[in-house]
């Protein structure tokens, strides 16, 4: 396995950590300020369209797409190092129209959509215009195992008629969100894997009804935020399945392998950024006549964070060289482990972060606290940790019978 980076990749790395240190990180307190005076939050800030554009004219725009026809054509261990890079903020992402739930809708229309699908969303998306929600998760049954979904797709006719209830559907409460990609089943008595379809479900549908809004630890994500939502009697045109009818767990599956992948490489960005300010942090605090970077136990935090994050990193590199080389079914095992490793690791290094910076770690002086709570939500997202360490387990076992 090589990881060493091309002139190409090298060009694209000093680029977007320029354009992070010049145009993104002076512009994160303007962000937020602009998005408290508005008479609502869930409204983008100026400023995020502003820099989008700047992103556009700059070159850095659809990096994680692999197909060249839409995006810059990288391959997986090719976007890790930028990935990473834009982790370390978290509006950054957006700004490169690279971020979750987007991402993954967009690699599905592009993988699974007809040129009537893509034209209608996948051009808009691709252009930052629009944002989307992904609902597959659901607030009656243990999602996690995604055969227990309950909503209902039935055909009538040439529409599809949807009832069910979703719930932690990132971006729907955000005023750009015009498409939804709806995870049920229209075969409830069919075979397992092939019971589930995906489906396109405009936003505006007559009978999508968003209940309420879902903070996270108290953060509100907002302007994307998450919610509940309900499907009562939401009929759309039978144009609007993906791939075809029974095929949704097959679209999960290679969904969010990327999906996950993302997810890590953000993860180690926000780890090494949090590394940063304890060091920054310990060289400017004294306790018993000494420096904080001087006591013993500080020191091993520090040793520990950084071999964690090194380990970390390593593994995902593998595990998106083994997606590149061989595919994503292949490479599912070290997808899952990383999916595990990734989220605790950063959770670990955030936490000893917070430490350092005593009292002002849990208040919103320093990023830490939100970022903690972040980084929490991803042992469950996209799959909850106990599932992929299952997953493990079955893989290892099965070269042994």
């Amino acid at each position: 396995m090589d990881f060493s980076l091309s002139d190409k990749v090298k060009d694209l790395q000093n680029r977007v950590s320029r354009f992070m240190e010049e145009v993104i990180e002076p512009n994160e307190k303007t962000y937020e300020e602009q998005l408290n005076q508005q008479a609502t939050r869930w409204q983008s800030p100026p400023i995020m369209e502003e820099m989008k554009q700047q992103a556009k004219e700059a070159g850095l725009w659809n990096l994680f797409l692999p197909e060249g026809e839409y995006g810059a054509g990288l391959t997986n261990v090719e976007y890790a190092p930028l990935c990473e890079l834009m982790g370390r903020s978290a509006i950054a992402p957006e700004v490169f129209n690279c971020s979750a739930p987007d991402t993954g809708n967009m690699e599905t229309i592009v993988r699974y959509g007809t040129e009537e699908q893509k034209k209608q969303w996948l051009e808009p998306l691709l252009e930052g215009k629009i944002r989307s929600s992904f609902a597959m998760t659901e607030p009656r049954v243990a999602s996690s195992d995604a055969t227990n979904i309950e909503t209902n797709i039935k055909k009538d006719g040439d529409e599809y008629v949807i009832n069910g209830r979703k719930w932690w559907i990132s971006g729907i409460m955000d005023a750009r969100c015009e498409i939804l990609i709806v995870m049920g089943k229209t075969d409830p008595d069919g075979p397992k894997y092939t019971q589930q379809s995906m489906i396109l479900v405009p936003r505006n549908t007559p009978g999508v009804t968003v209940h309420r809004h879902l903070p996270v630890f108290g953060y509100d994500d907002a302007p994307e935020g998450h919610g509940e939502v309900e499907f009562d009697n939401v009929r759309v045109p039978a144009s609007n399945i993906l791939w075809d009818e029974g095929k949704g767990f097959a679209i999960a599956q290679g969904r969010l392998g990327p999906g996950r992948i993302h997810h890590c490489m953000r993860l180690i960005g926000l780890a090494e950024k949090s590394l940063e300010a304890m060091c920054e942090r310990v060289q400017d605090r004294s306790t018993f006549g000494k420096q904080l970077s001087e006591q013993g136990v500080i020191q091993e935090w520090i040793a520990d964070s950084r071999i964690e994050i090194e380990q970390a990193r390593l593994l995902t590199m593998k595990a998106a060289y083994m997606m590149d080389t061989v595919g994503n079914k292949e490479g599912r095992t070290e997808i899952a482990m990383i999916k595990v490793v990734a989220p605790s690791m950063a959770l670990r290094v955030i936490d000893r972060a917070i430490q350092a910076h005593g009292g002002g770690g849990v208040t919103e002086d320093f990023s830490l606290a939100k970022a903690w709570a972040g980084a929490r939500t991803l042992r469950l997202a996209d799959g909850p940790d106990e599932v992929h360490r299952r997953s493990i387990a079955k893989l290892e076992l099965k070269k042994y019978q």
